[in-house]
């Protein structure tokens, strides 16, 4: 079963080195960066049901790079949580190199987008896959590096300063995340989750003072919130996704802030769950580092609610529209998580409320990646994302307009689409969370995810009503759609209505990336930790 864990990673690797290499033949170049996606998509779906799904899967599965055991070698681990978030990365990226084709000129493409393309899906396959924290550090890194580039894409002023701005962020954040894990690394005597999972579990055992780790520990969950784009690490947000390529924003959206919020449930559900640290902070006390996560965490996840929704509702550009309104939606995902981390370990409070993050992660990759791909369709065809110049867009496109409308119903949470049910767990676990701690930071959430739902009914509703409904503006008359973009566009809005449709074992999928998230016991018996005792 190993060789299934390192597969996805093989194919999104060569891919990259291929495209590379390619440079001079460009019309090679795109098929083979074609070839390799449609070849992640199967690598993935290979490896999720050969060892998560399938009828004779095992559920998990680790991978020795070169041989060396854990936890002294480099390991990959394979389970519901890592396999879950693998198949977002390879539908979000599948669509998004398709839609590049049609999108991003022919001049472009030749420097260098497509062997960049493929290591950002690299660097999200690694950090997905990775068991130990310092090669969590190299994958968020080579993910950073190429964004960089992606970011500064076109080489205009705006470009340049968004570019700016977001490397010095990252640059901050990625020394603060060295720091950590290096503390860590001399805390515990170990860089291997499973290994560091093991030691917390039962400091005594292994001579460890584990002290140190909640204030470690904060640190990461300050660089894990600037990855996913939480409040108030949220600025490099909307000046990022406006200057990238639109394909590189959906990816953003939809796959590398899932690397964020990943990295939280695998580090506080997987490794340090079983910790005993007490927290003894002003308006604070808990027993575990879970404790110091919930109303942290709950707060970010609230004021990005806030201030994505009501930045979403106060823009006139479709592409600004949805960047805010992205600030907002990972609210809605980090709400669920903070409410997990604050159950009792002994009750299914955990479980659903991991669930509901996931399945709303899946809706957000899924309806982001429709409009964000969908706005630039608009502004290709129009020459202009601004509400007041696209009226009448409706009748004179009406299946890019019609994707749109999906898209936006399902932010909406209309029922049977995808985000009806995003939203509806992410209530019900509210909700939840209220029953099993009556308090104020509890019904805080709940309203927030409330205000969060009515403010975007409101934007939702501004840009259809604003934007595409009403007479014919001269932009729009004289507009020409690509067909090629419009099927992809079809193609995603089916996606959306189908996952909807089918939720049953997409629900059931989740089920198991949120049970693998909270086996701390089983993740450790995967990885196999031969000879790990020593320090």
């Amino acid at each position: 079963m190993s060789r299934f864990v390192i597969a996805p990673l093989l194919a999104a690797v060569t891919t990259a080195v291929l495209t590379l290499a390619l440079g001079r033949r460009p019309r090679i170049q795109r098929a083979t960066s074609v070839a390799g996606a449609v070849a992640y998509v199967g690598t993935v779906s290979a490896a999720v049901w050969s060892v998560v799904l399938g009828p004779a899967a095992p559920g998990a599965a680790a991978y020795q790079v070169g041989g060396w055991p854990a936890p002294f070698g480099i390991t990959l681990v394979l389970d519901g949580l890592s396999a879950f978030m693998l198949t977002i990365a390879a539908g979000v990226g599948a669509a998004s190199i398709l839609f590049s084709l049609r999108y991003v000129t022919a001049e472009n493409q030749r420097v260098y987008y497509h062997p960049l393309f493929h290591m950002l899906l690299v660097g999200a396959t690694g950090a997905f896959l990775t068991g130990d924290l310092f090669n969590l550090f190299v994958w968020f890194e080579v993910m950073l590096i190429v964004s960089y580039v992606f970011v500064a894409f076109y080489g205009t002023d705006h470009a340049t300063a968004a570019s700016f701005r977001y490397l010095v962020m990252n640059v901050f954040g990625s020394s603060l995340m060295l720091v950590a894990v290096g503390g860590l690394y001399a805390t515990t005597g170990t860089l291997n989750m499973a290994d560091m999972a093991r030691r917390l579990a039962a400091p005594d055992a292994y001579g460890i003072d584990p002290a140190p780790v909640v204030g470690l520990s904060a640190l990461l969950l300050a660089v894990f919130a600037l990855k996913a784009g939480l409040v108030p690490f949220q600025f490099w947000v909307p000046a990022a996704y406006t200057a990238a390529p639109a394909p590189i924003t959906a990816m953003f959206a939809g796959v590398t802030k899932k690397v964020g919020i990943y990295a939280i449930v695998r580090l506080y559900f997987t490794v340090l769950a079983a910790a005993s640290v007490p927290v003894d902070a002003p308006g604070l006390t808990a027993a575990s580092p879970l404790g110091f996560l919930a109303p942290v965490l709950g707060a970010m996840g609230v004021a990005s609610i806030v201030v994505g929704g009501f930045g979403a509702v106060g823009r006139d550009r479709l592409g600004a529209v949805f960047a805010y309104s992205s600030i907002g939606q990972v609210g809605f995902i980090a709400v669920p998580v903070a409410v997990a981390a604050a159950a009792p370990p002994a009750g299914t409070l955990r479980g659903v409320a991991i669930a509901a993050a996931l399945v709303f992660a899946l809706h957000h990759a899924l309806a982001k990646g429709l409009l964000f791909l969908s706005a630039a369709a608009v502004e290709d065809a129009t020459k202009t994302d601004r509400l007041a110049d696209l009226g009448g867009f409706a009748g004179h496109s009406p299946v890019l307009s019609g994707a749109v409308f999906v898209g936006l119903l399902s932010l909406i949470g209309l029922p049977p689409l995808t985000g009806f049910f995003g939203k509806l767990l992410a209530f019900d676990a509210a909700v939840r969370g209220v029953a099993s701690a009556p308090g104020p930071s509890s019904a805080l959430a709940l309203v927030a995810l409330l205000l969060g739902a009515v403010l975007t009914i409101l934007y939702a509703t501004r840009v259809w009503v604003g934007g595409f409904w009403g007479r014919e503006t001269t932009a729009v008359e004289v507009a020409t759609v690509e067909s090629g973009q419009v099927a992809v566009l079809v193609a995603l809005a089916a996606a959306v209505v189908l996952v909807g449709v089918g939720f049953d074992p997409i629900y059931r999928f989740a089920e198991t990336a949120a049970a693998a998230a909270l086996d701390s016991e089983g993740y450790v018996d995967v990885v196999g930790l031969s000879g790990g005792d020593g320090a």
